[in-house]
């Protein structure tokens, strides 16, 4: 992978704002077995996959997860990442949330700014508070465990926090705009801190389609925490949910010939969370930490539809277990040579066996 690594991705191919339509971007197909990439409209994503296939999808709507505060003087932007206590692996933390506090930058977004320090207070609209406990790993101090005053965090985002945005984007969305077809409101109220953004091309139309030519659609749970695009470490641990059907699809899917295809890293790594090594797929709900690597492998997924991520991102680790290093090398050198667009709002890449 040390061709992708070094590869430049120009800042101008960064989607700045969303497609006039949803299903309006593009699609960069790469076939393993044929070691093929070929170019499409995202509309002709049903004739590109058969009766039989899965398309597993992922159902966390979006939280407007940014809240402005201040620090003593310092005015500061909370972004939410997860809530802590849905038997989370710490009992203690019951209560907290992850969150990552970053300095507005004058332009309607943010800039990293040091994590903690440990006993900060935050102060937030209405009179709410913030206390900064402990960074939530010893990797590192971008995420903070943090007691929040509110009763109910969820619902306080809803009332005062618009969607987490980041310096690539020409200005604020509405939060529409952040959730996907498939996205359906928790019980709880609780969801991502970004956008599970491969499925958010997708229309009623082309889901219509792809049902009519026999593709199944089969909806998993897992909801992200903040990425950070300025960051690029491991994934933190990420509340996930496989229901029986789901895992009943996949494995009639997998034992009768069809292919099982993801719907973003979020879909995989909930899937193969739930998965034994001969990738038989079983119900499954919890705290996910699996990194996916070439080494681990992947064993319930064949394909995967997503963005494109940052050349030194370690989502590609997962992207190179689904695909191989080759093709991922050639699909990435394709989208820089075709002008794709990059990151929420950009076009996608369907890998497939």
């Amino acid at each position: 992978m040390e061709g992708l690594r070094g590869l430049r991705v120009p800042p101008e191919l960064s989607a700045r704002a969303p497609a006039g339509q949803r299903d309006g971007v593009r699609l960069l197909v790469g076939r393993a077995a044929a070691g093929e990439v070929s170019h499409h409209a995202f509309r002709e994503l049903p004739g590109l996959l058969r009766a039989g296939d899965v398309l597993v999808v992922n159902t966390s709507r979006t939280l407007p997860a940014a809240v402005g505060g201040r620090l003593g003087l310092e005015p500061v932007t909370v972004h939410f990442s997860t809530r802590q206590d849905w038997g989370h692996p710490r009992p203690e933390v019951g209560g907290h949330w992850a969150v990552e506090v970053r300095t507005p930058d004058g332009r309607g977004t943010t800039v990293p700014r040091a994590g903690g320090p440990a006993g900060a207070v935050v102060e937030l609209p209405d009179g709410e508070r913030l206390v900064l406990e402990e960074p939530l790993s010893p990797r590192g101090d971008r995420l903070w465990l943090a007691r929040p005053s509110m009763a109910d965090t969820a619902g306080y985002l809803h009332g005062h926090g618009r969607p987490i945005r980041y310096g690539y984007t020409e200005r604020d969305q509405p939060l529409a705009e952040y959730q996907t077809v498939f996205s359906v409101p928790s019980p709880d109220g609780l969801g991502s801190a970004e956008m599970p953004s491969a499925g958010r091309p997708f229309t009623t139309g082309i889901v219509t389609s792809l049902v009519s030519r026999g593709v199944q659609i089969a909806p998993i749970v897992l909801h992200t925490g903040v990425s950070s695009a300025e960051t690029h470490e491991p994934p933190y641990p990420e509340w996930f949910e496989v229901s029986p059907s789901t895992a009943g699809q996949v494995n009639a899917a997998r034992s009768g010939g069809g292919r099982v295809v993801a719907v973003g890293t979020t879909a995989v790594r909930a899937l193969e969370s739930a998965a034994d090594g001969r990738g038989t797929v079983r119900a499954a709900r919890g705290w996910t930490d699996l990194v996916l690597t070439p080494e681990h492998g992947v064993h319930a997924v064949d394909g995967l539809l997503t963005g494109l991520h940052e050349p030194a991102a370690s989502h590609l680790l997962m992207l190179e277990a689904v695909a191989g290093a080759p093709l991922l090398e050639r699909v990435y050198a394709e989208a820089v040579r075709g002008g794709y667009l990059w990151h929420e709002f950009g076009d996608v890449n369907l890998l497939l066996p």
